[in-house]
């Protein structure tokens, strides 16, 4: 048994392979390690700049401990890959949800309220509570 055990698994999808390691990194570091299984799919397979259907259905699979997978998103082609996935219905494990949050900041509240323990609609209304933090 794992401390990622029945917690919820987030994915971090990103145009740029970089971008979505680093807000992995960054949500890790900053949520004292975190202990919810995040993983990130950015780019394409062949290592350019976009989206991958496959990465982000491999990413989620990877993340799956059957309390549902929250997926957070970059830009609108992203938005549109993952849609379509979960439109598709086989890719993705149950309960897999978008999320409708700012990437890094959600992603940081994500996996901080995952590690808890809490379910998917709680890590869910956490990211997206992410658009209310004001920086002025």
């Amino acid at each position: 048994m794992t401390d990622e055990d029945g917690k919820v698994g987030i994915v971090l999808v990103s145009h740029s392979a970089a971008v979505a390691d680093s807000v992995a990194e960054l949500a890790k570091a900053l949520s004292g390690g975190g202990t919810a299984p995040v993983r990130a799919a950015g780019g394409t397979a062949d290592g350019g700049f976009g989206t991958s259907p496959e990465l982000i259905a491999e990413a989620a699979q990877a993340v799956d401990r059957g309390a549902g997978v929250a997926v957070l998103v970059d830009l609108g082609s992203a938005v549109l890959a993952v849609k379509a996935l979960l439109a598709e219905g086989d890719e993705l494990p149950d309960g897999t949800r978008l999320v409708d949050a700012p990437l890094v900041e959600g992603a940081v509240a994500a996996l901080v309220t995952a590690s808890t323990g809490a379910d998917v609609d709680a890590v869910l209304r956490a990211a997206s509570e992410a658009y209310d933090y004001r920086k002025v």
